[in-house]
């Protein structure tokens, strides 16, 4: 009996479809749940499951960068940059600006809520509910010193053509 050799497959088509299978799962995970506790309870889930999981993602970003915190908040903003065009970019476009203390991120393609939309239910808007805690979770993370404050001026989810936020560097004395 011959060995078997298995198929190789090139590490951009591996790293597509690792995210595409991610975001099945994430799908998945959210149908099911809301198959048994209903809308409400499956998008509160998803919105504290979300957040935990991009406190992850930013701290393995942060070791694949071989930094412990962003340099300042132009670099946290390149760094999440950098985690959607090469980890997520089966599934997101954004646009990312920063002037002084704000920084601008505009979705123009957005998996999850393509998602949310394929499966048909009586809302399309649980990945919204938890887009406002991720941004903050990512800051939180790669700039631990420094406060800041998320402002959604449109989403996808509530029939916009794309989603803007705007996420303000505050300092210590703005904090209430």
């Amino acid at each position: 009996m011959g060995t078997v050799a298995p198929y190789t497959i090139s590490p951009q088509k591996r790293a597509r479809m690792l995210a595409l299978l991610a975001m099945a799962w994430d799908g998945q995970w959210f149908l099911k749940v809301h198959d048994a506790y209903g809308w409400t309870a499956a998008a509160e889930l998803n919105a504290r499951v979300r957040a935990a999981f991009g406190r992850i993602e930013m701290r393995r970003m942060l070791r694949a960068l071989g930094k412990q915190a962003a340099d300042d908040f132009e670099d946290a903003a390149r760094i999440i940059h950098t985690y959607f065009q090469e980890v997520l970019a089966a599934g997101f476009e954004a646009e990312f600006a920063v002037e002084n203390d704000r920084m601008e991120i505009t979705v123009t393609r957005c998996a999850a809520h393509m998602g949310s939309q394929r499966a048909g239910l009586e809302r399309h808007d649980q990945s919204c509910i938890a887009c406002p805690g991720l941004w903050q979770v990512y800051c939180e993370v790669l700039l631990p010193d420094t406060p800041i404050e998320v402002e959604v001026q449109e989403q996808m989810g509530h029939d916009a053509p794309r989603c803007l936020f705007v996420i303000y560097r505050r300092s210590r004395d703005d904090r209430g």
